[in-house]
């Protein structure tokens, strides 16, 4: 084990948990001074991309759990693509509590675990974790806010993946403020995806001068997440999560049926990849009108994969500072729903800033 090792645990197996896990292998190796696609910098602070070691796991999918964590991102309904071999951990996934984390598509799809689910703070302390990574499905609103709890009882540092706001609250920004344990929420934003993407030809229409009138981002996909979206109930948070992630880097309000962003279908022979059609309509000068239409097609777990690793070391960097509450300069740039949203340009600007510690947080 790395002297410097940050020992993480993941809530949700599934491929975004698989990428990771396969990203830190397949870059245990670089060199400091290398650049990587999708991470800040190799060495972020003190930590490199091998430092990061997985060392508990909860899932709630019979399929997955008491096989090693190596295993089990490859079992059932996972299907990204193969960034590297990862070997046998030693390190078993052990049975979480479901609560809302299973939807319905979930339910006809896998087989849930009949074990009993794991004291998962204690679980937290007995390993030592400094860092849990909530990757449940969208719409486990209780589930994820059950993981929140138990890092703040087991005072470890969370990242919180998913669209459930948790950062961005009051109530649980004083619990993880008051408890001195570090959160960077909400809802991870891809390396290139379509949040990303969709916000930066927003504000390059204003920034040329062009009223933006109405746009439109549509998503489908092959993997799990896009099947479980398919429940439209869970996708409340999702919708809100992606659009003010789109309209807060615009300077004009747009009225809400000029905006239309969220996922739209499930094909399941994508697998994996994701495919996003994004439409903007404007006006520029003499109100001529406008339009860009552009198609993103992209494996989804492997572009965020890179995006977790550097909110999981801004994590730890909190935790060794003894900074508690929400990372602001990591929960803007690393994710859709911060808790203060910046500019991306100027969000970077101040993780720097955090990594070398002009700035608390």
């Amino acid at each position: 084990m790395s002297l410097s090792a940050i020992r993480v645990a993941i809530a949700g197996l599934g491929n975004c948990a698989s990428s990771l896990i396969q990203g830190v292998h397949y870059y245990r190796d670089a060199a400091d001074s290398d650049v990587v696609p999708g991470l800040m910098h190799v060495r972020f602070g003190d930590y490199h991309v091998s430092d990061l070691e997985f060392v508990a796991a909860f899932d709630v999918d019979q399929a997955k759990v008491g096989l090693d964590i190596a295993e089990a991102i490859t079992a059932s309904e996972n299907n990204t693509i193969t960034l590297a071999e990862v070997p046998v951990t030693g390190v078993q996934v052990q049975r979480g509590p479901t609560l809302d984390g299973l939807g319905r598509y979930y339910r006809e799809t896998i087989t849930e675990s009949v074990a009993d689910p794991v004291d998962v703070a204690q679980v937290l302390r007995d390993r030592e974790v400094d860092v849990l990574v909530s990757y449940l499905p969208v719409g486990s609103e209780e589930a994820d806010k059950f993981y929140a709890q138990a890092a703040v009882d087991a005072k470890v540092a969370f990242v919180n993946a998913l669209p459930v706001f948790i950062a961005g609250t009051e109530e649980w920004s004083q619990k993880f403020t008051e408890a001195g344990v570090p959160i960077v929420g909400d809802d991870i934003k891809s390396q290139i995806g379509a949040t990303i993407t969709h916000r930066t030809m927003a504000a390059l229409f204003e920034a040329r001068g062009v009223t933006v009138d109405r746009t439109y981002q549509l998503n489908v996909g092959g993997n799990m997440d896009f099947k479980n979206m398919l429940e439209r109930e869970r996708l409340e948070s999702k919708k809100i999560s992606k659009t003010q992630a789109v309209t807060s880097n615009l300077d004009t309000e747009l009225e809400d049926r000029n905006v239309h962003i969220g996922p739209s279908d499930y094909v399941q022979w994508l697998d994996d990849r994701k495919w996003a059609f994004v439409r903007l309509e404007g006006r520029n000068f003499g109100d001529a009108p406008v339009s860009l239409e552009y198609k993103l097609e992209v494996w989804d777990s492997p572009n965020s994969a890179g995006v977790i690793i550097d909110a999981v070391r801004a994590a730890k960097i909190a935790l060794d500072r003894g900074i508690g509450g929400p990372i602001l300069s990591a929960s803007s740039y690393f994710m859709k729903s911060p808790p203060v949203q910046h500019r991306d340009e100027h969000a970077r600007e101040l993780v720097e800033a955090f990594i070398r510690g002009e700035i608390e947080r």
